[in-house]
């Protein structure tokens, strides 16, 4: 047990003698600890940073009573000063939001043409269109409009129902399958009806297509020709009217390699695009209709 009294149970004293030990370097005195020859010295706390504690502390109480900083349940402390930063994030987004007004409102109505023809309203405002796919479109499509399995290519020149603005608009607006009254339907049927032989062949002739290497005169090609071409075109470049993707594109939705062709074959596909009426506003929809339209253009498609 510890005696208070005792000099010998101090720090850094002899503890046959009670005699403190002095470093002859610096004249402090030591606390007894010694590690291979490197001695601990009894040195005051340095005042520097007893300051700074000090400091921060009085800063800490301060900061409590001026800026939001209490939790209270659903709410918290606003503070002396009364910040909300909700509230000015909301003052932020407005200000943006006014800003842009004077050349947004000019993409209300539909007359891409005209909006198309104004280049300097395009270079203002196709950085924000940009943004706004970022934002709502890339996590499908892709961040450059390059697609991914499942969700359709916009940075080529093939098409599901049309590269026309005015077209993507529409899609963009309404979605394909989804709850809007006026979407767009297209789904590919099952063919599980289907001979398993015929399927398997039908598959491999499909999964050829985009290399050109089929003939449409064989017995695979008349399967194709009674099943298929109604909706994917004879020559199965695909259907503009009701959606069905082109089979000659190398940009395939769910793939085309003979197994994924057959799985296609035996399930069929209900793909879903959601309509964006409720969530975009009208300028912001053609907005983004025309930096889609856009997307196509640079690798030179014909829109």
């Amino acid at each position: 047990m510890t005696n208070p009294t005792d000099p010998r149970q101090l720090p850094g004293a002899d503890p046959h003698t009670g005699i403190r030990k002095t470093d002859p370097v610096t004249g402090y005195d030591t606390t007894g600890h010694d590690w291979g020859g490197i001695t601990e010295l009894n040195t005051a706390f340095p005042k520097v940073v007893i300051w700074a504690l000090v400091l921060t502390f009085l800063y800490s109480v301060v900061a409590w009573v001026l800026l939001p900083a209490w939790p209270t349940g659903r709410d918290y402390t606003r503070g002396l000063l009364g910040l909300d930063q909700s509230e000015e994030a909301i003052k932020g987004f407005n200000s943006l939001a006014d800003r842009r007004q004077d050349w947004l409102s000019r993409f209300e109505g539909e007359n891409f043409v005209a909006l198309q023809s104004d280049a300097t309203l395009m270079a203002t405002a196709m950085p924000v269109a940009a943004r706004l796919f970022a934002d709502n479109c890339a996590a499908c499509h892709g961040t450059n409009g390059q697609g991914g399995p499942g969700f359709p290519v916009l940075s080529d020149d093939t098409w599901l129902w049309s590269g026309d603005a005015g077209e993507i608009a529409t899609t963009i607006r309404h979605g394909i399958n989804a709850d809007d009254p006026d979407t767009r339907y297209a789904e590919m049927p099952a063919f599980d009806w289907m001979e398993r032989s015929d399927r398997l062949a039908l598959a491999d002739f499909v999964s050829e297509m985009p290399g050109g290497a089929v003939d449409f005169e064989s017995s695979v090609g008349t399967v194709f020709a009674e099943n298929c071409s109604s909706c994917h075109g004879s020559t199965g470049d695909g259907g503009l009217e009701i959606g069905a993707p082109s089979l000659t594109d190398e940009a395939v939705i769910y793939g085309q390699d003979p197994g994924t062709v057959m799985q296609t074959l035996r399930r069929g596909r209900h793909g879903v695009m959601p309509a964006w009426s409720g969530r975009l506003s009208e300028a912001e929809i053609n907005l983004l209709a025309l930096y889609v339209a856009r997307l196509g253009q640079s690798v030179g498609g014909e829109q």
